[in-house]
Parts: C-alpha cells; structure tokens; sequence
C-alpha cells in the first residue's frame, strides 16, 4: 500500500524525533523473518529500551540526515530494520547480537555512536558497552580502592604494634 505524502512526512519527523535522543543506531538485515519472530524481537526491545523501526530506507534517509547518524547513509540498503538506543549506547547492538544468536535471519549491517560508521565486525565490541548503572558501578569502585587501601594502612600500624606486644608478652 502506497503511503500519502502526509504519512511519509509523519514517518519522517518521528523516526528524526527518536534518532535527536537516540545514543547509538544499529541496522540489521531481517529478510525472512516471520511475523511471530518480530514480534519477539519487538517485546525484547521494549524491555531492553530501544526502540525499533521497519521504514523505507529513503524515508530512513531523510530522517537521519541532519542528526549525527547521518554517517550511517551509505550502508542503507535492503530490507531493515533500525534499532535506537535510547538509555545505553550499546542496548541495540546487544540485542540484535543475543537475537541473531537463535535466529540466523537477523544480519546486523551497520552500527554508529554518532562519530562514523561502524561494520558487522564492530557488533561484539559495541555490544559489550557498559549499561549507566555498569559504568557508574566501575567508577564508584574505581574511587573507593585508593581510600580503602589508605584505611587499611593507616590500621595497619597500630594492629602491627599490639601484635608485637602480645609476642614479646607470650615469650617473657
């Protein structure tokens, strides 16, 4: 069924609306994947915060061209579907990663963070990106080492000292 230019204008502003909050955009190939499967697909994302499109690559053009995904252009081709990470840079590409585990139709093309266009091949090292509670967790931890191990100095001494003294008690 043939779109009106009304609706197009509509797909166009929502997918443009999405990609200006998106943080990473990844592309994949789902030719011959059945209804039920992408339906699957579709209850993961909403689970997983990103947000999934099937649109006409030119329509996808449009939309893309005056975000920082403009970059991913030249590798829109086929039938696709567009994968918006919105809370975690690597959220789509982990999932079309697990997905296309159990199902082998499922072919990531392309990938960006907004700074050039990624391959198939960058798919394990976009998808490992920590989650904001990942990464706020390293930090924490990253801090706490120096004064933990300060703490654990600053008590050392005085545990040494009462650890002499109860020898030199156990020995007279």
């Amino acid at each position: 069924m043939a779109l009106g230019l009304a609706a197009k204008k509509e797909i166009v502003a929502e997918v443009s609306d999405v990609a200006s909050r998106a943080l990473s955009v990844a592309v994949a190939e789902y030719r011959g994947m059945e209804v039920a499967e992408l339906t699957d697909l579709r209850v993961q994302a909403r689970e997983q915060g990103v947000y999934l499109k099937v649109v006409r690559n030119t329509l996808a053009k449009r939309a893309l061209a005056d975000s920082k995904f403009a970059d991913i252009d030249s590798a829109l081709t086929g039938q696709l579907i567009y994968g918006f990470s919105l809370e975690a840079p690597g959220a789509a590409a982990r999932l079309f990663k697990d997905y296309a585990k159990k199902n082998d139709k499922l072919n990531v093309t392309a990938l960006t963070l907004g700074d050039g266009l990624l391959g198939p091949e960058s798919l394990d090292a976009v998808a490992s990106l920590p989650t904001r509670d990942e990464a706020l967790a390293k930090l924490l931890a990253t801090f706490k080492a120096p004064v933990g191990k300060f703490v654990q100095t600053i008590n050392e001494v005085p545990s040494k000292f009462a650890r002499v003294l109860a020898a030199i008690k156990d020995t007279k």
